[in-house]
């Protein structure tokens, strides 16, 4: 997955250009549903200030009916090796995973996640995220789109219209709630940047991950795994925005796509026959109840739903990290919503190895598995999905933690720690660390708030900051080097992303910085 995260600063710019290259331009009408399709049409639209546009998420698939879903199929082979599933089984389960063709995937992954938040940005039309792709209501949404369109243009509303501080900040209250992928503090930064607007900070990640309850259950995070159509059934974005506005966690001035504000959105839906008529389908065809799939808030609290994002800093990651903490294993986590984890460091400089190691039984419960090298100078920043799905699917894979420089695929799951900054590559401590080092991880899922320190070597034993001062005298390992088939565009990409501020930026281009840096070097 070398391309994967560049290819989407590459799409952004091809759609800006080649929306700025069409003379009679009166507007953009953005059809994305992927893991990165949707994110760079977000950013390239964001960067067309002056010209109205809407986005259509491309929706979601069906689940097949006695099939697993799209992201368990994908573990197949590690529960092959394992001897969990026969050849037979694995064939079979994983030609029946999609029950409809096109969309996103059938679980709250990246892709998901993207959907939801372009409606929250303002960017779609309310309850448009996760509609089942390609029937009938996905066509209405995607007709009353280009409607819309057209009214923004008569109406004269731009792009810096609807996107503002206020509706970035939107969007991360919403991807709290929701309990959203992790890749989305890499593109939300990034729709920022496109937009001209303040770059969320860490810390503010922190302050509304503290601040907004998680509601909604779905895959893959729980407490029940409902399909996002679910969701969508149940009321998608608008319904959970209902239950944040009686919080006072929204902006509602905002303006979207509509060419109302959020308010007045909200105001239609709460009344709307088309919020009853879903709810009530959802009851008959699935049998749910839609208060199963969104809770109320005090409902949430009763089901012991805790905030989804903690992000853990330490002697390892001094720049910050990141772990949905809604997803790690409940029977691993102690009475008092703390996660705690000391073991010895299983170290590998690439996802391959490490995949090897867990099919052959090297890595045991207890084990903290890092696995460095593979930011963004790396690998291209990869998704490490084959190394959180197998131990998702071995039975003492809970027992594991995980701690990487990469980022995850949004149905990840497990005490997976990643976006760990700085990277391995960049001189990061995590860089640093050998087999057999004793990490000990700290995640409290209720104060959102956590920590991961080098505290041993061999034998001994000292504090977080003796590890500190262990780490400064180390170089690093003498096999982290960037993957020698990285392709040389892959390499611009990271050298130019880490001259924009690097991961927690977005991992975007910043021309600013990047003329600032040459200008810094052609002088010395």
């Amino acid at each position: 997955m070398f391309d994967s995260l560049p290819y989407r600063n590459d799409a952004a710019i091809i759609f800006r250009r080649l929306a700025r290259s069409l003379p009679l331009r009166a507007g953009v009408l953005g059809i994305a549903t992927c893991d990165k399709g949707l994110p760079a049409m977000m950013m390239a639209i964001a960067g067309l200030h002056d010209l109205p546009c809407v986005i259509v998420p491309g929706g979601v698939t069906l689940p097949a009916e006695g099939a697993e879903d799209a992201g368990t199929v994908q573990t197949l082979g590690t529960r092959f090796a394992h001897g969990l599933v026969t050849l037979s089984e694995a064939a079979d389960l994983g030609c029946r995973a999609c029950g409809s063709p096109g969309g996103g995937c059938q679980f709250l992954g990246t892709a998901a996640t993207a959907q939801v938040v372009g409606e929250a940005l303002g960017l779609s039309l309310p309850h448009s995220a996760l509609a089942p792709s390609g029937q009938p209501v996905w066509l209405d949404m995607a007709r009353r789109s280009a409607r819309a369109l057209h009214q923004l243009h008569e109406g004269k509303r731009k792009m810096r219209d609807v996107l503002t501080d206020a509706s970035i900040q939107n969007a991360m209250v919403i991807h709290a709630a929701f309990g959203g992928s992790t890749n989305l503090l890499l593109h939300i930064p990034a729709i920022a940047h496109s937009a001209g607007l303040k770059l969320p900070t860490v810390d503010d990640w922190i302050s509304v991950n503290r601040r907004v309850p998680r509601l909604v259950s779905v895959l893959p995070n729980g407490p029940i795994h409902h399909p996002t159509v679910r969701v969508f059934l149940a009321g998608g974005v608008p319904e959970v925005m209902l239950h944040l506005r009686r919080l006072n966690l929204l902006n509602t001035g905002v303006v979207t796509v509509t060419g109302k504000t959020l308010g007045e959105n909200l105001d239609w839906w709460e009344k709307s026959e088309r919020r009853g008529r879903f709810r009530k389908l959802l009851k008959q065809l699935d049998g749910v109840d839609a208060d199963e799939v969104i809770f109320p808030p005090d409902k949430a609290r009763e089901r012991g739903l805790a905030g989804t994002l903690v992000f853990p800093r330490g002697n390892l990651a001094p720049e910050g990290s990141v772990v949905k903490a809604t997803a790690i294993d409940p029977s691993v986590v102690d009475a008092d919503g703390v996660y705690r984890k000391e073991g010895p460091a299983r170290v590998f400089v690439n996802e391959k190895d490490a995949m090897v190691a867990i099919k052959q039984g090297r890595i045991k419960a207890g084990d903290v598995l890092v696995l460095t090298g593979v930011g963004p100078m790396g690998t291209g920043m990869e998704e490490t999905y084959q190394v959180t799905g197998a131990l998702k699917h071995v039975p003492f894979g809970k027992q594991v933690a995980l701690l990487t420089d990469a980022r995850f695929s949004g149905l990840s799951t497990g005490a997976c720690i990643g976006h760990i900054g700085p990277e391995g590559l960049a001189g990061g401590p995590i860089g640093k660390v050998l087999d057999g080092d004793i990490i000990r991880i700290h995640i409290d899922c209720r104060r959102n708030e956590g920590s991961v320190d080098l505290v041993g070597e061999g034998q001994r034993r000292f504090t977080p900051e003796e590890g500190r001062r262990a780490l400064v005298t180390r170089g690093p390992r003498k096999d982290l080097a960037s993957n020698a088939a990285l392709p040389e565009d892959t390499r611009l990409w990271a050298a130019l992303q880490l001259a924009s501020g690097g991961t927690w930026a977005g991992c975007v281009y910043d021309p600013e910085q990047i003329i600032a840096t040459l200008k810094a070097g052609q002088a010395v």
